[in-house]
């Protein structure tokens, strides 16, 4: 469950602006999801070669050239199912749980 959820935060981050690596773990950290390199460029590997995601190199001031990714026309679909699969998920569990707020 975690990796799904954590494919709908990269692509929201991504959905927003075209993102490079660090900035996306940036922004997930500030969300307090704390995820690092050697989780998150498989997922962007494998995003990548399912259509889902593209990338271009853009050149740097300071260092070698960037990786930026972006979302691709598929990856938009792929992202609003994933929404759409959390929030029924989201439904699901404040059903299960109202019980757990009028007993207290």
């Amino acid at each position: 469950m975690r990796k799904g959820v954590l494919e709908l935060c990269i692509l929201s981050i991504i959905h927003e602006e075209e993102a490079y690596p660090s900035d996306i773990i940036k922004k997930l950290k500030e969300a307090n999801l704390i995820v690092v390199e050697g989780t998150l460029y498989p997922l962007l590997t494998r995003l990548k070669n399912a259509n889902i995601l593209s990338y271009y190199w853009k050149e740097s001031t300071s260092g070698p050239p960037r990786k930026y990714y972006l979302i691709t026309d598929y990856g938009k679909t792929f992202l609003n199912e994933l929404q759409h699969s959390w929030d029924q998920l989201v439904q699901a569990v404040q059903l299960s749980t109202q019980n757990l707020k009028t007993n207290e």
